[in-house]
């Protein structure tokens, strides 16, 4: 599992130190990682031989030639990079995937269970915040969806 948050500089040359913990057979990370622009925010992808059988998994599944399958054979398999860690644990970034995502100097490393994403610190402040609310929203709305069905299962809504 990819877990918890990470401040990190990006140095001159791109060169990122993925967190020790990243770096695990568990999540098939121990040799290096796949990389590529996320599909829904303003920010790298980044994953382990596990995500990435999840990712040729789901587009194996979906019918050859579809606009879905196409779009994500495009997007994962096209834009990926393999990147190995050098003798300090470190990735090195190409420079258009730095550019695309913004990345330079403060960058924020935030681990997702399967995956993990790497983010211009100013732009990961912005979806943090956006993200805290909806959290927020999502538990409001599935404690009442409970507090509802307790409700109706003790016979107090019919």
């Amino acid at each position: 599992m990819f877990l918890s948050t990470f401040e990190k500089q990006l140095d001159a040359k791109r060169r990122l130190l993925i967190p020790g913990d990243f770096r695990t057979a568990e999540n098939g990370a121990e040799h290096g990682i796949f990389l590529f622009p996320s599909i829904e925010a303003d920010c790298l992808e980044a994953g382990g031989d596990h995500l990435f059988a999840v990712y040729n998994e789901m587009i194996q599944s979906l019918p050859f030639g579809s606009e879905e399958r196409s779009a994500l054979e495009w997007q994962v398999m096209g834009e990926q990079v393999r990147l190995a860690y050098d003798s300090g644990g470190r990735i090195t970034l190409p420079e258009h995937l730095c550019v695309e995502s913004g990345l330079s100097g403060d960058v924020v490393i935030v681990g997702l269970n399967d995956r993990f994403q790497i983010w211009a610190k100013d732009k990961y402040e912005a979806r943090r915040a956006e993200q805290r609310a909806r959290a927020r929203a999502s538990l409001s709305q599935i404690s009442k969806a409970r507090l509802d069905a307790q409700t109706k299962l003790a016979g107090g809504g019919q």
